[in-house]
C-alpha cells in the first residue's frame, strides 16, 4: 500500500487506541497500582489482541468471527470477571504497600492473558477492525506486503500510545509516600479497574 494509506492508518489507529475506554482504564489503573513492573506484558497482550482482529478483518473472516459470538462473549466475560478481581485485590491492597502483593506471575503470561482477553472482549476494538478499517483501507487491494506494513506499523503505533499512559501514571505514583495516600491510591486505582470492566460488561 501507498505511504499515504499508511500513515492515514497510522493516524486513524492511534487516535482509536489513545481514545478513553477500558483499555485505557485498565493500563492506567495498572500504571499507578504497579507503577512500570509487567507493563511491557500487559500492554504486549492489548496488541495481540489488535493483532487477531487485524487478521480476521484483513483475510476475509469477518462472518466466522460473528459465527464464533458466542466464543467471544465467553471471552468477554472472563476478561470482566479478571479485571474485577484486579479491582478487588487493590481496593483491599494494604496502605503500606505501594503495589499489591504478588507473586511475579502477574506481571507475566497473567498480565499478558488479562488485556489479550479484554481486547477480544473490547467492542471498540471490534468495531474498529470489522468496521472502521475498511473505511479507512481498501481491503480489496490488500497483499501479504500490505498486511506486513500494516502489522508493523500496529506494533509500532498501539504500544507507543500506551506507554505514554502507562508512563504517566506510573509518575503520579511516586508521589504518594504515606500509608494515608496509599490507600487511597490503592482504592482509586480499584475502582479505575472495576471501571473499564463495568465499560466492557455494559457495551
Amino acid at each position: 500500500m501507498g505511504v499515504y494509506g499508511l500513515l492515514t492508518f497510522c493516524a486513524v489507529y492511534a487516535l482509536t487506541v489513545a481514545s478513553p475506554g477500558p483499555g485505557v482504564a485498565a493500563v492506567i489503573a495498572r500504571g499507578l497500582a504497579h507503577g512500570m513492573k509487567g507493563t511491557p506484558a500487559f500492554i504486549a497482550g492489548f496488541l495481540a489482541g489488535d493483532l487477531v482482529w487485524f487478521g480476521i478483518a484483513a483475510t476475509g473472516l469477518a462472518a466466522l468471527a460473528k459465527t464464533a459470538a458466542t466464543l467471544f462473549v465467553a471471552i468477554k466475560w472472563i476478561g470482566v470477571l479478571y479485571l474485577l478481581y484486579l479491582a478487588y485485590k487493590l481496593w483491599t491492597a494494604p496502605a503500606e504497600r505501594v503495589e499489591v502483593k504478588s507473586d511475579g506471575r502477574e506481571h507475566g503470561w497473567r498480565a499478558f492473558m488479562a488485556s489479550f482477553m479484554l481486547t477480544l472482549g473490547n467492542p471498540k476494538a471490534i468495531l474498529f477492525f470489522l468496521a472502521l478499517l475498511p473505511t479507512v483501507i481498501d481491503m480489496t487491494t490488500l497483499n501479504f506486503v500490505s498486511i506486513v506494513e500494516i502489522s508493523v506499523a500496529m506494533c509500532i503505533v498501539q504500544p507507543a500510545v500506551l506507554i505514554v499512559y502507562s508512563l504517566l501514571a506510573a509518575k503520579a505514583r511516586e508521589l504518594f509516600t504515606t500509608p494515608r495516600s496509599v490507600r487511597r491510591l490503592n482504592r482509586a486505582s480499584g475502582v479505575a479497574m472495576a471501571g473499564a470492566a463495568a465499560l466492557v460488561a455494559t457495551r
